[in-house]
């Protein structure tokens, strides 16, 4: 079957491939080193695959699953992965600088030293997750 991974914005295809899976398709486009910053990867099943550091800035991964991923020193800021199942994942050393990471779940996961300055964070769950050494915003104050 044919495969197209899409920019987000411009909706032109990045990279097209016969695969067997959509997965199959992106771990073809990682072994060409396919620049995926801006692709439309929403909804899309890549739970368990390397995917360290990669750039996927400004990539739309909302309602996808990256549980179990390994995301190691990624690049995803300004990403969107709003509501994203990234339970598991290993986030060590990654930017998520500006991303949207509302109502996603980061349960167990490994953020340490990651950075997540101006990232939307509403909703997200961090339950049993390590962030030991990963930068967050300050809190924003509101106007008085």
């Amino acid at each position: 079957m044919k495969y197209e991974i899409r920019d987000r914005f411009q909706k032109y295809p990045i990279f097209s491939v016969e695969a067997e899976t959509f997965k199959s398709a992106i771990e073809l486009a990682l072994k060409k080193h396919i620049n995926l910053s801006q692709a439309d990867l929403s909804r899309v099943d890549l739970s368990g695959m390397n995917l360290s550091k990669i750039n996927l800035i400004n990539a739309d991964l909302s309602k996808s699953n990256l549980s179990g991923a390994n995301l190691y020193g990624s690049n995803l800021s300004r990403s969107d992965l709003s509501e994203a199942d990234l339970s598991g994942s290993n986030l060590y050393a990654s930017d998520l600088t500006g991303a949207n990471l509302s109502n996603a779940n980061f349960s167990k996961s490994d953020l340490s030293g990651s950075e997540l300055a101006g990232a939307n964070l509403a909703g997200a769950d961090f339950t049993g997750s390590d962030t030991l050494g990963a930068h967050f915003s300050p809190p924003k104050r509101l106007a008085a």
